[in-house]
């Protein structure tokens, strides 16, 4: 309570306030008039923490508004989509499809660009264990190189949208272009920082990516996409010039058009 601050030290007042769920304004004005600058700088502190936690909760709030004004016109499952490995130089595009229950609750939910790896790893399996539906698909290498990575993207769309073990009534797709599917369907752009299923289904797509890297990392060492995941960083480049394309390389991605040399490994 108010009284006992004054009798209490700064660091039994911080583990007092750790083991609370909340602080009422009251307390909160009585730690901040406090004579010990100590104490001040605590309540300044939970001031903070409280602020961020209210931007989060007021932004997970605001990527549910869409999906839940579908669902109030009558989409009562709702299919978020998206992708990952679009732009890098090697390996499949990999897309994920769903559909999340209004009541699913997946704190620091957000697009996987915006997350750290231990942050989507966290995520990952959460959100398979609230969502209604997840499928995954992927387009392979030779399709990026025989359709284009557009239409190779949609491919990978259309199956994971298909591999869904519940039909939705609406697939939301992150991005301009519609999934070739017979579903009523949205595009959004910027969809995975906007949409919920959407977001989740970009962190399904990432961590599935990264880990597909990974195996092919320890298929063609040397090359690392343990660490750039097929992306054209630098040493991504360099290993290029070293040691030649692999069957894992888009061929049809310009910077690899040019080169002549192949590595045939397995």
């Amino acid at each position: 309570s108010p009284a006992e601050i004054p009798h209490l030290s700064a660091v039994e007042l911080a583990r007092r306030l750790g083991q609370l769920s909340s602080v009422d304004e009251q307390l909160l004005r009585a730690l901040a008039r406090d004579r010990r600058a100590s104490v001040r700088a605590l309540a300044a502190r939970y001031q903070r923490r409280r602020a961020r936690e209210a931007r989060e909760a007021a932004r997970l709030a605001r990527m549910g508004t869409l999906e839940a004004e579908l669902r109030d016109a009558g989409f009562a499952l709702i299919a978020g989509v998206d992708e990952a490995g679009v732009a890098p130089l090697a390996g499949p595009v990999v897309a994920a499809a769903v559909i999340l229950p209004p009541e699913a609750s997946l704190p620091g939910l957000n697009d996987s660009k915006q997350l750290r790896a231990a942050e989507r790893e966290a995520l990952y399996p959460q959100i398979l264990r609230c969502a209604l539906a997840v499928a995954v698909a992927r387009a392979e290498v030779e399709e990026i190189d025989r359709l284009n990575i557009l239409q190779a993207t949609r491919l990978a769309h259309r199956r994971a949208l298909l591999g869904l073990a519940v039909r939705p009534h609406l697939a939301l797709i992150d991005g301009t272009q519609p999934a070739d599917v017979p579903l009523p369907q949205l595009t959004v752009i910027d969809g995975d920082a906007l949409c919920r299923s959407v977001a989740a289904a970009s962190i399904v797509a990432k961590v599935t990516r990264d880990r597909l890297m990974g195996a092919l990392a320890q298929a063609y060492p040397g090359y690392g996409f343990e660490v750039h995941k097929g992306y054209a960083t630098a040493a991504h480049r360099r290993a290029i010039e070293r040691l030649g394309i692999t069957p894992a390389h888009r061929r049809s991605f310009l910077p690899l058009r040019g080169q002549q040399q192949s590595l045939a490994i397995g």
